[in-house]
């Protein structure tokens, strides 16, 4: 059964996700899992052939064991580094996206539709450790299936909710945000933050809006970037506006 989250914004524009469905967010972890895998596999056999490389006669029996125990502390290291740190680096970095929840076209996003950020990741995935203690997700998936917006134990500690990312949905368009320095962006060089990413949000999500909600929603954040233009732009409607500011930025 299709969930469907509506988050607003703080200037009270509501946006709709698709939550992602328990199917394919355990598709997922079991990709990057098997990921996780053949990485601890390589880093064994790599181990195993450092430590073959050198007769155990060539060396010293002191400097042997110290050689072992540097391995050891490397594999420890390395173990914890890719159990712990793989989610949390993957969805803190690329936009709350694992490889596996790439593969699935899902991502993580903060409670409003925010980016994840490495707080809310590392909150999470250290709460994933228990998780898989308790059964192996069993405890999450009854805990996902009871909450309206398919929130495991992890998403409720963080503020996280996982949503569906339909490739044919995405856009090239440039970072709206991202031109905030720029010397000649005089058109928008009174937008706040907060404006610019609203702007962008809605350039992202717009397929997937009906004609009357896109009107509806982009009349709303119109309303509160009009003013702040140095052109009127009074003959264009709100929807392509914004689509021209998101795509350009003038």
């Amino acid at each position: 059964m299709e969930r469907n989250a509506v988050v607003a914004t703080g200037e009270s524009v509501a946006f709709s996700y698709e939550l992602a469905g328990l199917g394919s967010r355990f598709l997922a972890v079991f990709i990057d899992m098997a990921i996780q895998l053949g990485v601890a596999i390589a880093i064994v056999l790599l181990l195993a052939w450092i430590g073959s490389a050198a007769p155990e006669r060539a060396v010293a029996a002191p400097v042997s064991k110290i050689g072992q125990a540097i391995l050891t502390s490397i594999y420890v290291i390395s173990s914890f580094m890719l159990l712990f740190g793989y989610f949390i680096f993957f969805e803190w970095r690329f936009n709350g996206r694992t490889p596996g929840k790439r593969v699935l076209g899902i991502r993580v996003l903060r409670d409003g539709g925010f980016p994840v950020d490495f707080t809310a990741s590392v909150v999470r995935n250290v709460v994933r450790i228990f998780e898989v203690a308790l059964g192996f997700y069993a405890v999450s998936a009854v805990v996902s299936l009871l909450s309206p917006e398919n929130r495991r134990l992890g998403d409720l500690a963080a503020g996280t909710i996982v949503v569906r990312d339909n490739r044919f949905e995405r856009t090239t368009a440039r970072s709206f945000v991202a031109r905030e320095t720029r010397g000649d962006d005089v058109l928008v060089r009174d937008l706040s933050p907060a404006q610019r990413e609203l702007v962008r949000r809605y350039y992202e999500r717009r397929p997937t809006l009906g004609l009357e909600a896109r009107a509806a929603v982009s009349a709303q954040i119109a309303a509160s970037v009009r003013p702040k233009l140095t052109v009127a732009f009074d003959h264009v409607d709100d929807d392509d506006l914004l689509v021209h500011l998101a795509t350009t930025a003038l």
